[in-house]
């Protein structure tokens, strides 16, 4: 048995993930593909010899193989041309790349009902930490017996192996018989594996070949000082790893929950209604936890998992951290019911997960007298309910950021996000003094032209903007603003602000952008107007 502290990795191996996809498309629904037990129990996969090219240096090359194509000697690597001489009857398909990673993700994405700690070992192979969670499918066999018949439904042939390292499952998946492998048994599951399964490179296999090392058993037992100098540190970084004396943690794909809650159904759902009917309970499920952890809730993820292995993701999120599950149901009724969330049940959902993928510190609050519980007709409600229906942009607000830069010094967001956040712990130099800032800036500035301006650092005696001529009758400054450097560049040139004032009693904030000098005059810019 596996120690209840100890690493645990599921490693999952699609040796033809790319010629599988192709047939998967040709024929949707057909789950004919073989799949290798521990038992070595088989589903017969459709006959055809089927494989992958793309072009590898000058030549074709095979990326991908069918079942027949690997039973009849074909290799991964082997040129085209060959294979073609070889099997005159040989169909190809021009490799994708992209399909196959979207479909590993989509597998990934499945494969989160195991465990929320999934990551692709690309092109073809998946790595779950399964620590700690193994007793609540009857343990590691049960487990990983369930996974291979589930995936191998798909129409997939799959392998898998689940050890003490992600570099011992991966070499067991691919170079040895899979299975489960017991703490401690690691060594004696390695010693007959060839010494491309530590995950080395090309021509190390081979100077490792050529001195007689041609499986791990060989190395386990030589001396490590003249490995490490003819091979490197990287060499033996890869055996202590397969052999799990050095860690090797893997980078799940998605952000794990930290607080999170999962309905197993034993008839799938397919409508709106049920759905939302579970998400109450579930809200209820995580309360002690955000109380113990004394935060609540700002970012909301609502995972459904389709019978048919998709995985469909909505996310709601909150202004101010949320306990309330009424708050979190309307949350997501909003979301659900809005007419740009659709929704394709296909076949129903199996699993429905809650996730708490932010929180924050929660202030608990005296509510009004006679106020229901989880009733909230608070300023951050009405936030939380605009943005559920209709998007986190409609409505928004202004913000500080530190800038000098008069256009950069405001940016706007969301107000739902920025409302009830911490103030800027210092206002931006440009709005220190009010009194000197326009009310309205223009963005971008725009072009004027100016007449008999003082030179070199005086304002414009008259100019024209928008056709209309004004003659500057008062004016203030220079204000001087330099760029940002970090930003714009080296070249980037130095403002003069003006505030003047036509004859007429308008005020506008106009600038010079550059200096006076031989080669090239500078030119003035309208950036905001005076109330």
């Amino acid at each position: 048995m596996a120690q209840p502290n100890a690493q645990r990795i599921l490693a999952l191996f699609l040796p033809y993930l790319a010629t599988e996809r192709l047939r998967r498309a040709r024929h949707p629904g057909d789950g004919s593909a073989r799949v290798e037990h521990e038992d070595g129990r088989q589903v017969r996969a459709r006959d055809g010899l089927l494989v992958c090219a793309g072009r590898r240096g000058n030549a074709m090359a095979l990326t991908g193989l069918s079942p027949e194509a690997a039973a009849q000697g074909l290799r991964l690597g082997q040129a085209l041309a060959e294979a073609r001489a070889l099997f005159p009857g040989l169909e190809v398909m021009e490799e994708d790349a992209a399909a196959d990673t979207a479909l590993l993700n989509r597998l990934a994405d499945w494969c989160d009902r195991y465990t929320p700690l999934v990551a692709c070992d690309r092109p073809d192979a998946l790595l779950l930490d399964i620590t700690g969670c193994a007793h609540l499918f009857g343990g590691e066999e049960a487990l990983l017996s369930r996974v291979l018949d589930d995936v191998g439904r798909f129409g997939f042939t799959v392998k898998g192996a689940i050890a003490d390292s992600a570099a011992l499952s991966s070499a067991m998946v691919r170079f040895g018989s899979g299975g489960v492998i017991l703490p401690g048994e690691g060594r004696r599951a390695l010693a007959p594996l060839p010494v491309a399964a530590l995950r080395l490179e090309a021509p190390v296999v081979k100077a490792l070949t050529k001195l007689g090392f041609r499986q791990i058993g060989d190395l386990l037992d030589a001396p490590r000082a003249p490995l490490v100098r003819r091979f490197g540190q990287g060499f033996m970084l890869r055996l202590d790893q397969a052999l799990g004396l050095q860690g090797e943690p893997i980078s799940p794909r998605r952000t794990i929950a930290p607080v999170w809650a999962e309905k197993r159904l034993l008839t799938p759902i397919d409508t709106v209604e049920a759905i939302l009917s579970l998400v109450g309970p579930l809200a209820e499920t995580f309360l002690s936890q955000l109380e113990a952890r004394g935060t609540g809730g700002r970012l909301f993820e609502l995972a459904l998992f389709r019978v048919d292995g998709t995985v469909l993701r909505v996310s709601a999120g909150s202004s101010t951290p949320l306990r309330a599950p009424a708050r979190i149901l309307a949350l997501f009724s909003a979301r659900l019911t809005n007419h740009q969330t659709v929704l394709d049940a296909g076949f129903g959902f199996e699993i429905v997960r809650l996730n708490v993928l932010h929180d924050g510190p929660f202030q608990a609050m005296q509510g009004a007298l006679g106020q229901a519980e989880g009733e909230d007709m608070s300023l951050s409600a009405f936030l939380d309910s605009i943005a559920a229906r209709f998007g986190d942009h409609f409505l928004m607000t202004s913000t500080y950021r530190q800038s000098h830069v008069p256009e950069r010094a405001v940016e706007s967001v969301p107000a739902a996000h920025a409302l009830f956040s911490a103030p800027p712990a210092r206002i931006p130099p440009v709005f220190t003094r009010p009194n000197r800032r326009p009310i309205r800036l223009l963005d971008p500035p725009e072009l004027v032209e100016a007449f008999a301006a003082e030179v070199p650092d005086g304002p414009p005696a008259a100019f024209r903007w928008r056709r209309l001529r004004h003659q500057v009758r008062h004016a203030e400054g220079p204000e001087r603003i330099a760029p940002e450097w970090w930003r714009d560049g080296q070249g980037a040139a130095t403002r003069d602000y003006f505030r003047v004032e036509d004859e007429e009693g308008y005020r506008f904030w106009i600038f010079r952008d550059g200096f006076y000098d031989a080669a090239q005059l500078p030119r003035w810019y309208m950036h905001g107007l005076f109330a």
